[in-house]
């Protein structure tokens, strides 16, 4: 490996890359919840939307986007497929028509005690071996990296944090 985290050379192989390594867990973990959560006909893609509203029912659209990471016409088109299997319900905000607020059906929060066991038994899986001390300080790790990432670009959608609901 070079001398400097700028150096291109450092990250000829891809292992070296934080960007590379954080993908490929994203996609294990993603693959591995996905097939748990398929036999309740939830999608890897509905998922996350689902989780947001669980930890708060009733926010805009723009707000799920902000908390799922994702722009607005993908959380329009995820709010619709959630809309059509009776998980959520979009309400218009009285005063202002334009905000659309999503609310979990009853449906959709029976979904949470049924799908949050999943979660725990992918991250039990994906964490075997590893000491609490160290995921402790992958924790710290990737969110000081999701926050200088955010710095960055100045883009709301990866600023998920405390500061920015």
């Amino acid at each position: 490996m070079g001398k400097g985290r700028k150096d291109p050379a450092n990250y000829e192989d891809p292992s070296h890359s934080m960007g590379f390594l954080t993908r490929m867990a994203f996609r294990a973990f993603a693959r591995a919840l996905e097939r748990r959560t398929l036999v309740r006909g939830i999608s890897s893609g509905q998922w996350r939307f689902l989780r947001a509203l669980w930890l708060e029912d009733g926010i805009t659209q723009r707000e799920l986007s902000l908390r799922v990471g994702l722009r607005e016409p993908t959380t329009v088109s995820a709010v619709k497929s959630l809309e059509s299997s009776d998980l959520v319900t979009r309400v218009p905000c009285e005063q202002d028509r334009r905000r659309v607020h999503i609310h979990l059906t009853a449906k959709g929060r029976r979904l949470q005690r049924a799908l949050m066991p999943a979660v725990a038994e992918v991250n039990a899986i994906a964490t075997e071996g590893i000491s609490d001390g160290d995921l402790a300080i992958t924790r710290r790790v990737l969110l000081r990296v999701r926050d200088n990432l955010a710095k960055d670009t100045a883009d709301p959608v990866l600023d998920v944090s405390e500061d920015n609901p």
